[in-house]
């Protein structure tokens, strides 16, 4: 005997789910695509919340991370150096950018180089090593100097540490912003920022290197010879957009602002 089943019952099988499994698997995505948009929300407003934090919660955050860069930064004839290249930067910068900005170098073989809150940008020995002139190293500083200007550096501890940052210094809670301080400084070690936010900073960098020397040698010079070597400076690497993009792009601002490439200066120790 032929039993008939009612329509549209015929299409189920294990890889058809009944309606009833079907509304629970639309309705769980539509909550995950709610918690999406939510978390996104809160990145956008995160962005526009930092550009309102004063200077005075910054410096009391750098206050807590920058000792313990400084005690890896013992005091040389290198940083002053790096500090005196640093000073030749900073008249070109815009007033509203004026700070008290100062190098920690740190001799270890790390290719890197951070901003971090407190004015403070790290310089490693790996990547001194790696620089072949003056000029390139004052690229690195007018790049890093490009990072505090759009306040990356805070954007890079995250959504959740910055909420804390926010909560601790409106209550005037010190405890609370020593009991981030930790995280804070390793988040800052690791990590990478957007290929915006690299864009930004390296534009600003050429701009202050064609400032400060009125040509702009040693622009694109670090990153041509990252793009040629394989396997090379891979710290550098992984927090970085890929050097051959940056190369073209720096060339393009170059060409379109008819700048010229001039002399290359050997990094020296002016302080011996």
């Amino acid at each position: 005997m032929t039993i008939e089943l009612p329509p549209g019952m015929a299409d189920y099988s294990e890889n058809s789910p009944p309606p009833q499994n079907r509304q629970i698997v639309l309705l769980l995505g539509f909550f995950a695509g709610l918690a999406i948009a939510f978390l996104l929300s809160i990145d956008l407003m995160i962005g526009v919340l930092v550009g309102w934090i004063p200077p005075q919660v910054e410096q009391q955050l750098g206050a807590l991370i920058v000792p313990s860069f400084e005690q890896q930064a013992k005091p040389s004839a290198t940083q002053d150096s790096l500090n005196q290249l640093l000073d030749r930067l900073k008249p070109h910068l815009p007033a509203e950018q004026q700070r008290n900005y100062r190098v920690l170098y740190i001799p270890d073989s790390t290719v890197n180089a951070l901003a971090i809150p407190g004015d403070r940008i790290i310089l490693y020995k790996g990547l001194i090593d790696q620089a072949e002139s003056e000029n390139e190293l004052m690229m690195v500083l007018g790049h890093e100097l490009g990072h505090f200007a759009h306040r990356d550096h805070l954007r890079q501890l995250g959504r959740g540490l910055l909420w804390q940052i926010a909560i601790s210094s409106f209550f005037g809670d010190l405890n609370g912003l020593q009991s981030i301080a930790l995280s804070a400084t390793q988040m800052l070690s690791n990590s990478s920022f957007s290929q915006t936010q690299e864009y930004r900073a390296d534009e600003m960098g050429i701009t202050l290197l064609q400032k400060t020397y009125g040509q702009v040698a040693g622009a694109t010079d670090f990153f041509a010879r990252l793009s040629e070597k394989e396997n090379f400076a891979i710290d550098f690497l992984t927090t970085h957009p890929n050097p051959d993009q940056r190369v073209r792009r720096l060339e393009q601002i170059i060409q379109k602002n008819g700048w010229k490439v001039g002399e290359r200066f050997p990094f020296r120790d002016n302080t011996k």
